[in-house]
């Protein structure tokens, strides 16, 4: 699983197995844990956080689209 960014209490990855799938990200912060599609930016699953934190990660994965895609794109070859 590698990392692709690390924001505060914020892990974001991706999981080696998934290149069937369109460019997204995990984000992990404890036990809590959701994925986001990158391009466009949207909340794919939540498990655990809250709409306040979900709309911060969202901002998070807006401000860091670009470098998201490159690391996705560099890290499964596409």
């Amino acid at each position: 699983m590698p990392t692709a960014l690390r924001f505060g209490p914020y892990r974001l990855y991706f999981y080696s197995h998934e290149l069937n799938e369109p460019p997204h990200v995990h984000i992990d912060r404890g036990d809590q844990t959701c994925k986001f599609w990158i391009e466009p930016v949207a909340l794919a699953r939540n498990l655990g956080f809250s709409a306040k934190e979900l709309r911060d990660i969202e901002r998070l994965v807006i401000d860091n689209q670009q470098n998201l895609l490159e690391s996705w794109h560099e890290y499964f070859g596409h």
